[in-house]
């Protein structure tokens, strides 16, 4: 198994343990007030708990977008095997943004350097070695932001129409599922929606209904990325190794 997925199936596990405790507590409800420890569970701690599931959401999404972009600035990277020229446009124009640093704000003599260090690697033909794709997004990822980034890399996302269309559709609040979940984790973070609140008439049901949207959707994200990777389509056609070729 590659390393993204690995990645993100383990980080879904998490997520499913706490939905089956939520499961577990809603059988409970029916048969008389959940306990642990001899403790009675009250309304409110069953609605803060169910507005956590909102947390661990966007961390999976966030967390995605992060290891996808991050692993093509690594293949990159690799083996110190590629030159600038080699990259495609797309991941070529994300080098420069990160070596130039043209989206920092800085004073003239910081940019005059940051300017004469990408002129030096290019005029000795440097390969590319460690960086980061500058990804932005904090705090707002969702399928909006997801498709932006690989538009920005080239990386073509190919998501299977039936699940394009279940991530598009408008679920609560006029908001689709991801879009949703950004929503209500900002609101909690930033201290305008209680955690009560956010989980006043939330059904256990419902919030699994969510998560395996965003599952399905993350997958194929995942998938996209790992072919970009796997058919070096982070290169320039030419300086792609031949299909079958070891690496």
């Amino acid at each position: 198994m590659d390393v993204l997925t690995q990645l993100f199936n383990d980080r879904l596990q998490e997520i499913d343990a706490y939905l089956d405790l939520l499961d577990a507590l809603e059988r409970q409800v029916q048969v008389g007030p959940p306990k642990i420890g001899g403790a009675a569970i009250t309304a409110q701690q069953q609605k803060i708990l169910y507005s956590s599931v909102y947390l661990q959401l966007y961390n999976l999404v966030e967390a995605t977008a992060t290891w996808c972009v991050d692993a093509v600035a690594t293949a990159a990277a690799e083996g110190e095997r590629w030159r600038p020229g080699d990259l495609s446009a797309g991941l070529r124009r994300e080098w420069v943004r990160t070596t130039a640093r043209t989206h920092t704000d800085l004073n003239y003599d910081n940019r005059l350097g940051s300017a004469s260090a990408l002129c030096e690697r290019l005029i000795h033909a440097l390969p590319v070695d460690a960086w980061q794709v500058e990804k932005g997004g904090g705090g707002n990822w969702d399928d909006n932001e997801i498709e932006i980034i690989t538009k920005r890399i080239g990386c073509k996302l190919r998501i299977s129409p039936t699940v394009y269309s279940r991530i598009k559709r408008k679920i609560r609040d006029d908001k689709s599922p991801l879009a949703l979940v950004k929503y209500l984790r900002n609101r909690l973070a930033h201290g305008s929606l209680s955690f009560s609140e956010c989980g006043d008439g939330v059904t256990a049901v419902e919030l699994r209904e969510i998560k395996e949207l965003t599952e399905m959707y993350l997958r194929e994200v995942v998938g996209a990325f790992r072919s970009y990777i796997d058919e070096y389509h982070f290169l320039i056609p030419e300086k792609r190794p031949p299909e079958g070729a070891s690496e």
